[in-house]
This record gives C-alpha cells, sequence and structure tokens, in this order.
C-alpha cells in the first residue's frame, strides 16, 4: 500500500505545487504566492518542455475577493526555470516588506 507523502518539492526553500499545467510557489499561509501557468509547450526529442510561462504575484489575503485585485505582478518569460526564477526574486522582496 502506498503511504501518502507530506513533504513537497521545494525551491530556495518554498514548497511548490502543481496542478496540472500550474505551478504554485510558496507558502498558502504568506502573504503572497507565485503562480506559474504554463501557456504552451515544445517538444524536444521524446519529451515536452515549457515555453511560454506566466508568472504571477498574488496576495493570499482573504478579504479580497476580486480575482484582478489579488495579482499584485505578472509577466511572461520563455521556459519554467526563468519564470520560476523571477517568481522568486518577486516573493522574497514582496515577504520582506
Amino acid at each position: 500500500m502506498a503511504e501518502a507523502k507530506d513533504t513537497f518539492l521545494t525551491y530556495k526553500g518554498k514548497p511548490l505545487v502543481r496542478n496540472g499545467k500550474t505551478v504554485y510557489y510558496g507558502n498558502m499561509s504568506d502573504p503572497f504566492v507565485v503562480c506559474l501557468t504554463i501557456q504552451s509547450n515544445k517538444d524536444f526529442k521524446d519529451i515536452s518542455l515549457s515555453e511560454k510561462v506566466l508568472i504571477q504575484l498574488i496576495s493570499t489575503d482573504p478579504e479580497v475577493v476580486n480575482p484582478k485585485e489579488k495579482i499584485i505582478k505578472k509577466s511572461e518569460k520563455t521556459g519554467l526555470f526563468t519564470a520560476l526564477d523571477l517568481g522568486a526574486v518577486w516573493l522574497e522582496r514582496a515577504l520582506k516588506k
């Protein structure tokens, strides 16, 4: 019988959680998280690589109900690592404020 995992994959000490083509980076208990949405892929040999990735710094404040108001910053980058690296910088700076 398979055991349930209580640990997440992490990047720079913060958890990464994937749901389909969306990856959330950060703790949901913090004031902000980063949402990475894979918009397109390209094939390389026998694997599919992320090409266009939408990055959004999102407020986790439950009092903000309008989804457009939750988005603090957004950008689009080529490649998942480039997008994740920029998102990590945004998140680090937002959590220091």
